[in-house]
């Protein structure tokens, strides 16, 4: 499948940055010392697919720290900057995900948006103030039908308390 050959394109691009560095994955790289190596990578499809990896590793950590300290239009930039690392570097988007998530984008009260998922279809996620989704799922809905040809489903889920001890 495809998911496999982004898999074994990683494997590769560390097997490579592995004759000068000493990790045992991407994720231990910043960014930093991605970009200072990255002329060990042997196709420029391999130094893509590594910077999805390091990157999208990086803005977990900071996505976390964002959560934390309740700097959810942070956190929003974050889930943006993903969707383009998976779009551009990881290529695992496509023009419905790419349709439904740019869209969202333009939105009054939308915090952040991404494709979610293994990618090559499937659904996108999107933080929108409480006070916006009817107009969201409206014109992201009317944008998607006009651009692919049918509908998009839309769920609303809701923030909890988290899983917890009864």
């Amino acid at each position: 499948s495809k998911y496999n050959e982004r898999r074994s394109e990683c494997d590769q691009a560390l097997k490579e940055l592995q004759t000068k560095l000493n990790i045992n994955s991407l994720g231990q790289l910043d960014e930093a010392t991605f970009n200072e190596n990255k002329f060990l990578l042997s196709a420029p499809n391999l130094v893509k697919r590594a910077r999805h990896a390091v990157t999208e590793n990086q803005r977990t950590l900071k996505a976390a720290t964002a959560l934390k300290s309740g700097d959810l239009n942070g956190f929003g930039k974050l889930m943006n900057a993903s969707h383009r690392s998976l779009r551009d570097d990881y290529e695992v988007s496509g023009i419905e995900l790419d349709t439904l998530v740019e869209s969202a984008w333009l939105q009054p009260g939308v915090i952040g948006a991404r494709m979610t998922g293994a990618g090559f279809g499937g659904c996108g996620i999107a933080i929108v103030a409480e006070d916006q989704i009817n107009s969201f799922i409206k014109i992201v809905g009317a944008s998607y039908n006009e651009k692919i040809g049918y509908q998009a489903d839309f769920y609303i889920a809701s923030i909890s308390d988290g899983a917890k001890y009864l």
